[in-house]
């Protein structure tokens, strides 16, 4: 049940992570997403069968302690973008900001809830948790500088780094560069995660 309740959270989760991007970009004049219907919560649109899907079910079977997932990118064409400088970027950082605020904002629900007494029910608390922790791993997870996380996006527009040779390379071949970096270095960002945890909610994981 609980694995339940972690692939519902995950799934919308990275669903607002997309729909984020796709208004960034839509704000900075790239209209892609809203005219293919990707900017909506219906989750048809976004869901990737081994993103959202079977790999979540292989970590929870494999008994890797995390979840993580993403959903169908939401495209656009940066060249539409107004800031062709920055918009790249802007567009990249929505995603993971989105579930920043995420976090935040469960986060403070449950520091009140708490200490006020509004959550007294342990599957609330356990429910609201998981949103705060899942949050925390999407925003991490995304952040990191290998395409076709946000995070290269971002690494690439700060150093100006175009279309050359190794990006390219990046770009094509980084999605087993990143699940390398999950299955045998994930270990390492845990305790990062595990700290902001504590710091949104005041719980220990």
């Amino acid at each position: 049940m609980d694995f339940i309740f972690e692939i519902f959270i995950l799934v919308f989760s990275v669903i607002i992570h997309e729909v984020a991007h796709g208004y960034a970009a839509d704000s900075l004049g790239d209209p892609t997403a809203r005219l293919e219907g990707r900017l909506t919560m219906n989750p048809l649109k976004h869901i990737d069968p081994f993103g959202s899907i079977i790999l979540p079910l292989l970590l929870f079977i494999s008994g890797s302690g995390f979840l993580i997932g993403w959903a169908k990118p939401v495209p656009y064409n940066v060249y539409n973008l107004r800031n062709q400088r920055w918009g790249e970027a802007i567009v990249a950082f929505a995603g993971p900001l989105s579930n920043i605020v995420i976090a935040i904002v469960f986060g403070g629900l449950i520091r009140f809830g708490i200490s006020t007494g509004f959550i007294e029910n342990a599957n609330i608390l356990k429910i609201t948790s998981y949103i705060v922790l899942i949050n925390i791993v999407l925003a991490t997870f995304n952040l990191i500088p290998i395409p076709p996380l946000d995070g290269s996006k971002i690494f690439f527009s700060i150093f100006n780094i175009g279309w050359n040779k190794g990006r390219v390379f990046l770009e094509r071949y980084g999605i087993f560069i990143v699940l390398f970096f999950v299955f045998f270095f994930w270990g390492a960002v845990s305790p990062i995660i595990a700290k902001f945890f504590v710091l949104l909610t005041g719980l220990y994981i």
